[in-house]
Protein backbone atom coordinates (compact mmCIF):
# COMPACT_ATOMS: atom_id res chain seq x y z
CA UNK A 1 0.00 0.00 0.00
CA UNK A 2 0.85 3.48 -0.52
CA UNK A 3 -0.58 6.20 2.40
CA UNK A 4 -3.49 3.71 2.90
CA UNK A 5 -3.92 3.41 -0.81
CA UNK A 6 -4.10 0.64 -2.75
CA UNK A 7 -1.35 -0.14 -5.34
CA UNK A 8 -1.83 -2.00 -8.30
CA UNK A 9 1.27 -3.22 -10.41
CA UNK A 10 0.57 -3.36 -14.24
CA UNK A 11 2.95 -5.02 -16.62
CA UNK A 12 1.98 -4.65 -20.14
CA UNK A 13 3.25 -7.04 -22.57
CA UNK A 14 1.57 -7.19 -26.25
CA UNK A 15 2.55 -10.30 -28.23
CA UNK A 16 3.35 -8.79 -31.38
CA UNK A 17 7.03 -7.97 -31.33
CA UNK A 18 8.85 -7.26 -34.17
CA UNK A 19 12.55 -6.84 -33.39
CA UNK A 20 12.72 -10.14 -31.35
CA UNK A 21 10.17 -12.73 -32.08
CA UNK A 22 8.23 -13.36 -28.91
CA UNK A 23 10.63 -10.86 -26.72
CA UNK A 24 8.32 -10.76 -23.59
CA UNK A 25 8.53 -14.44 -23.23
CA UNK A 26 11.76 -15.00 -24.96
CA UNK A 27 14.44 -17.22 -22.83
CA UNK A 28 16.80 -14.93 -20.22
CA UNK A 29 18.51 -16.96 -17.84
CA UNK A 30 16.33 -19.85 -17.69
CA UNK A 31 12.79 -18.30 -17.44
CA UNK A 32 10.61 -15.99 -19.95
CA UNK A 33 11.92 -12.52 -19.87
CA UNK A 34 8.32 -11.13 -18.39
CA UNK A 35 9.02 -13.37 -15.39
CA UNK A 36 11.76 -11.34 -14.09
CA UNK A 37 9.71 -8.33 -13.97
CA UNK A 38 6.81 -10.25 -12.28
CA UNK A 39 9.82 -11.33 -9.19
CA UNK A 40 10.59 -7.62 -9.14
CA UNK A 41 6.88 -6.84 -8.67
CA UNK A 42 5.96 -9.33 -6.30
CA UNK A 43 9.03 -8.56 -3.99
CA UNK A 44 7.79 -5.01 -3.77
CA UNK A 45 6.76 -3.83 -0.15
CA UNK A 46 4.00 -1.62 -1.65
CA UNK A 47 2.19 -3.58 -4.39
CA UNK A 48 -0.68 -5.06 -3.69
CA UNK A 49 -1.92 -6.29 -6.93
CA UNK A 50 0.58 -7.53 -9.92
CA UNK A 51 -1.46 -7.82 -12.98
CA UNK A 52 -0.74 -8.39 -16.64
CA UNK A 53 -2.27 -6.61 -19.54
CA UNK A 54 -1.53 -9.10 -22.87
CA UNK A 55 -3.24 -10.39 -26.02
CA UNK A 56 -1.22 -13.08 -26.53
CA UNK A 57 -2.01 -17.04 -25.07
CA UNK A 58 1.48 -17.77 -24.21
CA UNK A 59 2.72 -14.58 -22.72
CA UNK A 60 -0.86 -14.61 -19.89
CA UNK A 61 -0.05 -18.41 -19.52
CA UNK A 62 3.63 -17.81 -18.70
CA UNK A 63 2.81 -14.37 -16.41
CA UNK A 64 0.65 -17.03 -14.35
CA UNK A 65 3.12 -19.93 -13.90
CA UNK A 66 5.52 -16.84 -12.58
CA UNK A 67 2.59 -15.97 -10.21
CA UNK A 68 1.07 -12.89 -11.51
CA UNK A 69 -2.49 -12.36 -12.26
CA UNK A 70 -3.88 -12.12 -15.64
CA UNK A 71 -7.48 -11.46 -15.25
CA UNK A 72 -8.11 -10.28 -18.36
CA UNK A 73 -7.38 -10.79 -22.32
CA UNK A 74 -6.14 -7.48 -23.49
CA UNK A 75 -8.45 -6.22 -26.56
CA UNK A 76 -6.76 -6.20 -29.98
CA UNK A 77 -7.12 -2.77 -30.57
CA UNK A 78 -4.65 -1.82 -27.73
CA UNK A 79 -2.42 -4.43 -29.09
CA UNK A 80 -0.80 -3.10 -32.19
CA UNK A 81 2.02 -1.19 -33.17
CA UNK A 82 0.59 2.27 -32.91
CA UNK A 83 -1.39 1.64 -29.47
CA UNK A 84 -0.52 4.42 -26.86
CA UNK A 85 0.70 2.84 -23.26
CA UNK A 86 -1.36 5.03 -21.85
CA UNK A 87 -4.51 3.70 -23.06
CA UNK A 88 -3.23 0.49 -21.84
CA UNK A 89 -2.92 1.57 -18.76
CA UNK A 90 -6.54 3.29 -18.64
CA UNK A 91 -7.94 0.31 -19.85
CA UNK A 92 -6.32 -1.49 -17.29
CA UNK A 93 -7.53 0.81 -14.63
CA UNK A 94 -10.94 0.63 -15.59
CA UNK A 95 -10.88 -3.08 -15.73
CA UNK A 96 -9.12 -3.54 -11.97
CA UNK A 97 -11.01 -0.24 -11.13
CA UNK A 98 -9.77 -0.52 -6.91
CA UNK A 99 -6.56 0.97 -6.95
CA UNK A 100 -5.47 4.11 -5.42
CA UNK A 101 -2.22 4.00 -7.18
CA UNK A 102 -0.56 2.65 -10.43
CA UNK A 103 3.05 0.97 -10.92
CA UNK A 104 3.97 0.73 -14.37
CA UNK A 105 6.31 -1.80 -14.78
CA UNK A 106 7.52 -2.89 -18.26
CA UNK A 107 8.64 -6.17 -18.72
CA UNK A 108 11.66 -4.95 -21.32
CA UNK A 109 13.54 -3.82 -18.10
CA UNK A 110 14.82 -7.58 -16.25
CA UNK A 111 17.29 -6.25 -14.19
CA UNK A 112 15.77 -3.39 -12.39
CA UNK A 113 14.83 -4.83 -9.03
CA UNK A 114 12.52 -4.41 -6.12
CA UNK A 115 14.06 -1.90 -4.39
CA UNK A 116 14.01 0.16 -7.25
CA UNK A 117 10.09 -0.39 -7.32
CA UNK A 118 10.20 0.41 -3.82
CA UNK A 119 12.95 3.23 -4.45
CA UNK A 120 11.19 5.30 -7.20
CA UNK A 121 7.97 5.33 -4.52
CA UNK A 122 10.02 6.71 -1.90
CA UNK A 123 11.58 9.31 -3.93
CA UNK A 124 7.58 10.64 -4.73
CA UNK A 125 6.46 10.71 -1.41
CA UNK A 126 9.24 12.31 -0.18
CA UNK A 127 8.93 14.77 -2.45
CA UNK A 128 5.08 14.96 -1.66
CA UNK A 129 4.85 14.53 -5.75
CA UNK A 130 1.64 12.91 -7.42
CA UNK A 131 3.98 10.75 -9.79
CA UNK A 132 7.36 9.60 -10.56
CA UNK A 133 9.60 7.90 -12.99
CA UNK A 134 12.56 5.72 -13.21
CA UNK A 135 15.79 7.53 -14.98
CA UNK A 136 19.61 6.99 -16.40
CA UNK A 137 22.33 9.31 -17.31
CA UNK A 138 21.85 10.65 -20.14
CA UNK A 139 24.69 8.81 -22.74
CA UNK A 140 25.00 12.42 -24.53
CA UNK A 141 25.03 15.34 -22.63
CA UNK A 142 22.63 17.79 -24.35
CA UNK A 143 24.95 20.43 -24.12
CA UNK A 144 27.14 18.42 -26.44
CA UNK A 145 24.50 17.63 -29.05
CA UNK A 146 23.94 19.65 -32.31
CA UNK A 147 21.65 19.70 -35.47
CA UNK A 148 22.17 20.66 -38.52
CA UNK A 149 20.76 22.94 -41.08
CA UNK A 150 19.55 22.23 -44.96
CA UNK A 151 23.38 23.05 -45.98
CA UNK A 152 24.59 21.03 -42.83
CA UNK A 153 25.46 24.15 -40.91
CA UNK A 154 26.01 23.06 -37.30
CA UNK A 155 24.16 24.62 -34.19
CA UNK A 156 23.87 23.64 -30.27
CA UNK A 157 20.52 21.88 -29.90
CA UNK A 158 19.65 22.78 -27.00
CA UNK A 159 20.69 26.36 -25.63
CA UNK A 160 23.29 27.02 -23.43
CA UNK A 161 23.14 29.38 -20.79
CA UNK A 162 25.77 32.35 -20.90
CA UNK A 163 28.97 31.43 -19.54
CA UNK A 164 28.56 27.74 -19.13
CA UNK A 165 31.60 25.50 -19.36
CA UNK A 166 31.38 22.48 -21.85
CA UNK A 167 33.96 20.63 -19.77
CA UNK A 168 32.35 17.73 -19.24
CA UNK A 169 33.02 17.37 -15.24
CA UNK A 170 31.56 20.89 -15.35
CA UNK A 171 27.96 19.91 -17.16
CA UNK A 172 25.50 19.89 -14.85
CA UNK A 173 22.99 16.11 -14.03
CA UNK A 174 20.94 15.23 -17.62
CA UNK A 175 18.67 12.17 -17.82
CA UNK A 176 16.63 9.71 -19.57
CA UNK A 177 14.14 7.75 -18.75
CA UNK A 178 15.27 4.57 -18.77
CA UNK A 179 11.33 2.76 -18.48
CA UNK A 180 12.03 0.94 -15.47
CA UNK A 181 9.26 2.02 -13.49
CA UNK A 182 6.71 4.79 -13.82
CA UNK A 183 4.43 5.27 -10.25
CA UNK A 184 1.14 7.94 -9.99
CA UNK A 185 -2.16 8.40 -8.11
CA UNK A 186 -4.74 7.05 -9.99
CA UNK A 187 -6.96 9.86 -10.00
CA UNK A 188 -3.72 12.40 -10.66
CA UNK A 189 -3.14 10.09 -13.88
CA UNK A 190 -6.83 9.85 -15.00
CA UNK A 191 -6.81 13.45 -15.54
CA UNK A 192 -2.98 13.95 -16.74
CA UNK A 193 -3.18 11.08 -19.14
CA UNK A 194 0.49 10.90 -18.88
CA UNK A 195 3.06 9.77 -15.64
CA UNK A 196 5.00 13.11 -16.93
CA UNK A 197 4.79 16.53 -16.00
CA UNK A 198 5.89 19.22 -14.01
CA UNK A 199 5.28 17.88 -10.70
CA UNK A 200 6.79 13.95 -11.75
CA UNK A 201 10.03 13.63 -9.94
CA UNK A 202 12.95 11.29 -11.08
CA UNK A 203 14.35 8.54 -9.17
CA UNK A 204 18.21 8.07 -10.88
CA UNK A 205 18.71 4.31 -11.09
CA UNK A 206 22.16 2.92 -12.81
CA UNK A 207 23.19 2.50 -16.02
CA UNK A 208 23.50 -1.30 -15.81
CA UNK A 209 20.18 -1.82 -14.31
CA UNK A 210 18.65 0.36 -17.12
CA UNK A 211 18.74 -1.65 -20.12
CA UNK A 212 15.95 -1.70 -21.98
CA UNK A 213 15.40 -4.80 -24.40
CA UNK A 214 14.87 -3.42 -27.47
CA UNK A 215 16.84 -5.20 -30.05
CA UNK A 216 19.13 -8.80 -30.26
CA UNK A 217 22.02 -6.91 -29.21
CA UNK A 218 20.18 -5.36 -26.12
CA UNK A 219 18.81 -9.11 -25.42
CA UNK A 220 22.85 -10.56 -25.76
CA UNK A 221 24.16 -7.76 -23.49
CA UNK A 222 21.74 -8.66 -20.50
CA UNK A 223 22.52 -12.11 -20.98
CA UNK A 224 26.18 -11.54 -20.86
CA UNK A 225 25.35 -9.81 -17.55
CA UNK A 226 23.78 -12.88 -15.82
CA UNK A 227 24.97 -15.29 -17.68
CA UNK A 228 28.58 -14.32 -17.50
CA UNK A 229 31.35 -16.37 -19.57
CA UNK A 230 32.82 -18.88 -17.28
Amino acid sequence: MIQGGRVLGLIPARGGSKGILHKNIVPLGGRPLVAWTIEAGRRSTHIDQLVLSSDDDAIIEAARVHGCDAPFKRDATLAGDTAATMDVVLDAMDRVPSCDWVVLLQPTSPLRTAADIDGCIAAMLAANAPAAVSVRPAMDHPYLVFRTDANRRMSHFAPIPDGASLRRQDLPDAWCLNGAVYVARADWLREQRSFLSVETVAYPMPADRSIDIDTPDDLAKVRSIIQPAS
